[in-house]
């Protein structure tokens, strides 16, 4: 298939890089002309602007996938595409929106005609070897015909044992991907996890304090252990019912440096987290380490704990944010 890529940052080069991989032709994006080369030397075709990108998708329904960051870069982009885009052509937003916004552009964007999704891109910087997990919401009908490129992008069963039980159902979903439901419900699905994501960070991040505080020369005698964080975090790796890929980036941070010098310890959010907890107050739905995960957060930006290093140290190794110390 042919998809054009807006956005060729860290996950937005990367998608159209795996998907070349697999056979798909890229029609691609970004105000930083210079992104472009290397994917035009791997074989995509470089736009010079949004117009020039629609232009140049010659295969129709056309397809166009929005990676840029959520807010009023995305809203620009999307409103740009959709009023070139004509009647059952498809636009996807793959960042990181708010879905009360997608669910105002699907309504917007289907009184002319053109099928908007949102999907619920997580993997991060990992994506473009390990694949990207999916959640997509919008018209089923625009699912089913992008599901060539949905497939490409997912990570596929690979060698995680299939879990009992689940005869009968779609089997996208234990290959990474899943049709949630209508426009909104991806980026909903999505913003969920991110909200689930702060508080598994932020238990991880407290118990390895913990460990590391236990040699405080205030503590009794006898009662003081100088313990290795990362050779800990190394054997928890090793079948412990916590073992988890964030654990695992934990353990390689920790190996590299144990006591995470080059990290501040603050920690930003990047909006997910907020819009879960005021989705569950809507919801009247309690969410108590949730939102106690995200005010650390806040807490964070004024003094650092060796816990909160371990949260950067987490972000850096998904996602490649950066939150070092200033030179």
């Amino acid at each position: 298939m042919q998809i054009g890529v807006i956005g060729l940052g860290r996950m937005g080069g990367n998608i159209a890089r795996r998907l070349m991989r697999a056979g798909h032709s890229c029609v691609v994006f970004d105000q930083n002309a210079k992104a472009a080369g290397p994917l035009v030397e791997q074989g995509a075709i470089a736009a010079t602007s949004l117009k020039d990108l629609v232009k140049k998708l010659d295969q129709h329904p056309r397809a166009a996938w929005v990676m840029l960051p959520s807010g009023e870069i995305t809203e620009q982009a999307v409103q740009e595409i959709g009023g070139l885009m004509e009647k059952g052509d498809i636009l996807i937003d793959g960042g990181n929106s708010n879905f009360k916004d997608d669910v105002r552009r699907g309504r917007d964007l289907a009184r002319r005609g053109v099928r908007y999704m949102d999907c619920g891109t997580s993997g991060g910087v990992w994506g473009l070897e390990r694949g990207y997990c999916l959640m997509i919401g919008g018209e089923r009908e625009a699912f089913e015909h992008m599901d060539p490129i949905f497939a490409a992008l997912a990570p596929g069963l690979g060698d995680i044992p299939r879990t009992e039980g689940r005869e009968g159902r779609d089997a996208r979903a234990e290959k990474g991907y899943l049709y949630t439901g209508p426009c909104g419900s991806g980026h909903f699905v999505k913003m969920v996890h991110n909200g689930i994501e702060y508080g598994m960070m932020q238990a991880m991040a407290e118990g390895f304090d913990v460990l590391r505080n236990r040699n405080l020369k205030e503590l009794p005698d006898g009662e003081r252990f100088d313990l290795n964080m990362g050779d800990i975090a190394e054997v928890w790796r090793r079948g412990s019912v916590i073992s988890s890929w964030l654990l695992d980036l934990s353990a390689s941070a920790l190996a590299k440096d144990e006591k995470l010098a080059h990290f501040t310890g603050d920690v930003a959010d990047s909006g997910e987290g907020r819009w879960t907890i005021d989705a569950a107050v809507e919801q009247a739905t309690p969410v108590n380490v949730l939102a106690a995960s995200l005010f650390a957060r806040f807490r964070s930006r004024q003094e650092h704990t060796f816990g909160e290093k371990m949260l950067s140290a987490m972000r850096f190794g998904f996602g490649g944010h950066v939150e070092l110390p200033e030179k």
